[in-house]
C-alpha cells in the first residue's frame, strides 16, 4: 500500500513540475518580416522574429524589421 501511494504523489509531483514548466515558456509570436534589398521592400508572413533574421540574412537583406502578431501590408488600398 505505500509503494502505490508513494508512487502516485511522485506521478503528481511530475505532473505540477511538467505543468510549471509549460507554463513558464516563453510564447513564440509570428508576424510579418520585412526585407529590403536593392531598394525593393517585401514582405514574409507567419514568421518569428529569430526565423525573419534568418531569412533576411540568407536573403541578403540590407535592412529588416520584424511587426509582431501582425499580417504582411501592400500598402494600398485595394484597385
Amino acid at each position: 500500500m505505500m509503494t502505490t501511494t508513494r508512487g502516485a504523489a511522485l506521478s503528481l509531483l511530475l505532473l505540477v513540475a511538467v505543468g510549471a514548466a509549460v507554463a513558464d515558456a516563453p510564447a513564440t509570436f509570428l508576424g510579418a518580416c520585412y526585407c529590403r534589398a536593392a531598394g525593393t521592400l517585401r514582405c514574409t508572413s507567419d514568421l518569428s522574429e529569430p526565423d525573419c533574421q534568418r531569412h533576411c540574412d540568407e536573403a541578403l537583406c540590407d535592412e529588416w524589421f520584424w511587426k509582431e502578431r501582425l499580417p504582411c501590408w501592400n500598402w494600398g488600398y485595394g484597385g
